[in-house]
């Protein structure tokens, strides 16, 4: 006879049922209702809400941005990872905290800060401008946004396996005539694959629904800087709830795909990795 284990939480079932409960009030029954509304719409309004110009112009914006600031985050957010976890430098500790920045600043409050910094009349936009590269109001503004609300998500998931890297296996592939190079692609990126694809994932989720931070930097010019989210408050406004609600279960279908193709890329490089 099995004795039953006693722990700090409760059991499997009364912790189950809360789970299951908590999910659904916040998660399951909000998207439900969602998908509900838009079982009322016809397939020629969904057609209408993706046939239309400036529609697809905001899905392309908001999925091409979003993909390419998550990319840029990978890169950039593992040298940040990097040399926080294997140096000690003065001023690491401010430097470790700017980078949960995002994770607290209101999203109105990034995207003034950056238009800031990035308009023509700003430190960086100035620069830029004088060279021929219009930062904001552009499609580089909303890139350059994306990227702000992002990186934290890539370099929190690499950096507790970048710690758990034995530097001997480092050592051992120098001492066997690997250069940096091949040390890297051979010995390091495989075991960061897996944290690399997570935090992909995370900072293009965060980036795809991002509103706040990139309405001010993007200019919201109809078929060339108007992001998804935006085009769906514009609708409300508008009073065009059937258009609203076609473009957010479009929105939905298209994240959730992604995200699952991306969650399932992930668990096979992971399961690659173990083996």
């Amino acid at each position: 006879m099995r004795l039953r284990q006693r722990g700090a939480l409760p059991g499997f079932g009364l912790s189950f049922g809360i789970t299951l409960a908590y999910v659904s009030l916040l998660v399951l029954l909000p998207l439900v209702a969602l998908a509900w509304r838009a079982s009322s719409l016809s397939a020629s309004q969904l057609a209408h809400v993706l046939a239309g110009s400036r529609s697809r112009a905001a899905f392309a914006l908001s999925f091409g941005a979003a993909a390419l600031a998550a990319a840029v985050n990978v890169v950039g957010g593992l040298l940040v990872a990097w040399v926080l976890t294997r140096y000690r430098f003065p001023g690491r500790r401010a430097i470790d905290a700017l980078v949960d920045l995002p994770f607290a600043l209101p999203t109105a409050v990034a995207g003034i800060a950056l238009t800031a910094v990035y308009s023509e009349r700003g430190l960086v936009g100035g620069f830029l401008a004088a060279h021929g590269v219009h930062s904001a109001y552009s499609t580089l503004g909303v890139v350059i946004a994306m990227v702000f609300v992002g990186l934290p998500f890539v370099v929190r998931a690499v950096e507790p396996v970048i710690r758990e890297l034995d530097p001997r296996l480092e050592e051992a592939a120098a001492v066997l005539g690997a250069g940096r190079l091949r040390t890297f692609a051979t010995v390091i990126l495989p075991r960061l694959a897996p944290a690399l694809v997570t935090g992909f994932s995370l900072a293009f989720a965060r980036a795809l629904g991002e509103y706040g931070s990139v309405v001010f930097i993007s200019g919201n010019i109809p078929g060339k800087t108007e992001i998804v989210p935006l085009l769906i408050v514009t609708k409300l406004e508008q009073f065009d709830y059937p258009g609203a609600t076609a473009t957010a279960v479009v929105m939905l279908a298209a994240s959730f795909l992604i995200l699952l193709s991306l969650n399932m890329a992930s668990a096979r490089i992971s399961h690659g990795a173990t083996r």
